[in-house]
């Protein structure tokens, strides 16, 4: 077994009718000490337990390598770290369709949807998705008055803010039907947020 030594004994076979019957006693001590002081190792004394604790240090070791649920993303999906990452995203974004998904890594709710969003992504790649991680953009989920996770923005190009609402998995159809409104460009005109103060960022 790997990690472990295993010494074998090599006991000389004997007769005890060949020793004086005062010498046997001996013998069978001397051969007892030798064995409970020598490396011996009895396999099935630890091997389901050892077996057991490998297997708890490897799943363990697999899940630290794995990454978080909200750092697997499409290929068109980028992370927003900072204000200025955020205008500069929607700026080269040109006229693209840009949807906006404001998370925090602690809501249950935005790890249900989030790989429904990932797959709507992948379903589209001409759209642009950014996400913003509330808890690292705190100042710029405030100013744009995020204030329910998850929740999403749609912008396109001039337009600015097409639409603003929250979504959660048993809602996700409110997500695909807005996808499917502004995803034409012919309807890049048709904001239905009001009053909001979000374009003093924009």
């Amino acid at each position: 077994m790997q990690g472990y030594s295993l010494y074998s004994l090599k006991v000389c076979p004997f007769s005890p009718f060949s020793l004086p019957s005062n010498s046997l006693p001996f013998k069978l001590n001397s051969w007892k000490r030798r064995v409970h002081s020598s490396h011996f190792v009895n396999p099935s004394d630890y091997a389901p337990n050892k077996r057991l604790l490998l297997f708890k240090v490897h799943a363990t070791a697999a899940e630290t390598d794995q990454p978080k649920w909200w750092e697997k993303n499409a290929s068109n999906m980028v992370d927003i770290h900072s204000t200025q990452q955020f205008l500069d995203a929607l700026s080269q974004a040109g006229d693209r369709l840009v949807i906006v998904e404001f998370y925090g890594t602690w809501c249950a709710s935005c790890r249900a949807l989030f790989p429904k969003v990932c797959t709507i992504a992948e379903k589209h790649p001409e759209i642009f998705f950014l996400k913003v991680n509330f808890d690292e953009n705190k100042p710029l989920c405030k100013s744009l008055n995020v204030k329910v996770l998850p929740y999403f923005h749609f912008y396109r190009g001039a337009d600015g803010l097409l639409d603003s609402f929250s979504c959660s998995l048993a809602k996700l159809q409110k997500l695909k039907d807005a996808i499917a409104n502004y995803n034409n460009p012919a309807n890049a005109n048709e904001s239905t947020l009001k009053g909001t103060g979000d374009s003093q960022l924009l």
